[in-house]
């Protein structure tokens, strides 16, 4: 029985292979939830438009590095429109710096609310960033107990019967994972 992600997982083996139908089902399947994501970090449609052409540019190339076992495939796919996302704002920002300093600066006050904010959205990729850097450093196995908690938001019940492991087992190693990721994160605190 095939799911979404490995479905998804699929498609990502078939691009790093350079399967062009691959890219095209892939953005079939996923573009609107993507283009979302961009409009909400850039708040323009054009510039999420420009975001998302370049997020399927980078997931072409970039196919072949992708590893399950690190996160799911949308979360990754996620956080290249996110990184493109910030990339065009920061772009956006500095080509008007000089010209409209005054106005960016009232438009911020008058339009602030619930809209992603830029600075935020940056500390969240330097979390991101961090996160994965830490992530690397734990056992193969345990990284993968904890990924599959939490990022597919699985129980230690459902992991035990999907890996096949005793429950006590997967206890364990999501408990150590996450001393050893907390030890971690402090450091880039």
């Amino acid at each position: 029985m095939s799911t979404p992600d490995s479905e998804l997982m699929n498609l990502l083996d078939r691009i790093a292979a350079e399967d062009a139908d691959a890219l095209k089902n892939l953005y079939e399947r996923t573009s609107s939830r993507l283009y979302g994501l961009a409009l909400r970090v850039v708040l323009h449609r054009d510039t999420a438009e420009d975001v998302l052409q370049e997020s399927f540019l980078t997931i072409w190339r970039s196919a072949g590095s992708y590893r399950a076992s690190l996160s799911p495939p949308l979360a990754w796919m996620g956080l290249i429109v996110r990184s493109r996302a910030l990339d065009a704002l920061r772009k956006r920002r500095s080509d008007r710096a000089d010209l409209m300093n005054e106005l960016d600066d009232a438009l911020a006050e008058t339009l602030e609310g619930d809209a992603v904010n830029p600075v935020d959205a940056s500390a969240a990729s330097e979390q991101a960033f961090a996160l994965h850097q830490c992530l690397t450093r734990l056992d193969n196995k345990q990284r993968e107990v904890v990924s599959l908690a939490y990022l597919r938001d699985l129980s230690h019940g459902e992991l035990a019967d999907q890996l096949q492991l005793p429950l006590g087992t997967v206890k364990t190693w999501i408990r150590r994972g996450l001393q050893q990721l907390r030890a971690c994160m402090a450091h880039y605190a």
